[in-house]
């Protein structure tokens, strides 16, 4: 006997339909899924046309069927795994948006955690996210008690999160035959980075990164959290630049050096070396420019 659909329960089912969904499709560019959300993207309508047949005609074969209720055709902005997707750009959805701004006071972890949980899904979106957020995580600590005490400063961090995202925030989506711009800072208590484009002369956000600094960390002295940030911003931008020449741009003069290894400091002699398979010029920009990267975190 053999299911004739996928069965509720099984452990295993989300990976199994996905591995199904991947050897389905996985010749087709011009597709990406994601469970069983399916997006097709095309240039022209004619293409579109003959792509959705394709689909159909694959999914068919393999047994599969759509649902005709979600099925939405020839759209040039749709509503994706939480986003809303045009031609050259990427926001948040509305809907998730107000969910955002509508979330009250939480007085445990448990609370505290699915809070973060949310509005950790728009990280991409938000300059210096984990500087933000500090004081929210700090309530996360090992050992602190199970009732949280909400202070001004976690209320004031919610209220900047929910500022940014209640401006509609957007992404432009990376044009992989453009030049990529990463520009980077450390403020005390974080790492920043954003992948920036140029769109009709304006430098524009494709992705924003940022983390806390570990405890070691924040006894590191600048130039060493400033190039720790340049090392988070290429693991975390990897996909896009690891085969492209890109600038680097950081508001810390002394890391001018960095391509050159004359590093004395064996930490930062060890991730000069870890930056040598990147091909890109570095270059320093005042601290007023590199606003992408670190204004929010210091308004906190």
């Amino acid at each position: 006997m053999q299911w004739a659909r996928m069965p509720f329960g099984l452990v295993t089912a989300p990976a199994t339909f996905c591995r199904l969904m991947r050897l389905v499709l996985e010749d087709k560019p011009q597709l990406l899924s994601y469970f069983d959300d399916t997006l097709l993207h095309t240039g022209t309508w004619d293409e579109h046309l003959v792509g959705l047949k394709n689909l159909l005609s694959t999914l068919k074969d393999h047994g599969l069927t759509v649902n005709p209720s979600k099925l939405v055709v020839g759209q040039t902005s749709i509503h994706f795994l939480g986003h809303s997707v045009s031609n050259d750009t990427l926001s948040p959805l509305p809907t998730q948006v107000s969910k955002v701004l509508e979330l009250k006071k939480p007085t445990t972890k448990k609370q505290v955690r699915s809070l973060m949980g949310l509005i950790s899904y728009y990280r991409s979106f938000i300059s210096d996210f984990s500087s933000l957020t500090a004081p929210l995580t700090d309530l996360l600590r090992k050992g602190s008690p199970e009732k949280v005490v909400w202070s001004d400063e976690c209320g004031r961090a919610l209220q900047h999160i929910q500022n940014i995202l209640s401006n509609d925030p957007v992404l432009i989506i990376p044009d992989l035959n453009a030049q990529f711009i990463v520009r980077t800072d450390a403020p005390d208590y974080g790492i920043g980075a954003v992948l920036l484009q140029e769109r009709n002369g304006v430098l524009m956000p494709c992705r924003f990164a940022s983390r806390k600094l570990l405890p070691r960390e924040t006894k590191y002295s600048t130039i060493e959290r400033e190039c720790l940030a340049i090392v988070f911003a290429v693991s975390q931008f990897y996909k896009y630049i690891a085969l492209k020449h890109f600038v680097l741009q950081t508001d810390h003069r002394p890391l001018l050096f960095l391509k050159e290894g004359r590093a004395k400091n064996s930490r930062l002699m060890r991730w000069a070396l870890a930056l040598q398979e990147f091909s890109f010029i570095i270059s320093a920009i005042p601290g007023t420019v590199s606003c992408h990267a670190d204004a929010l975190s210091r308004l906190c």
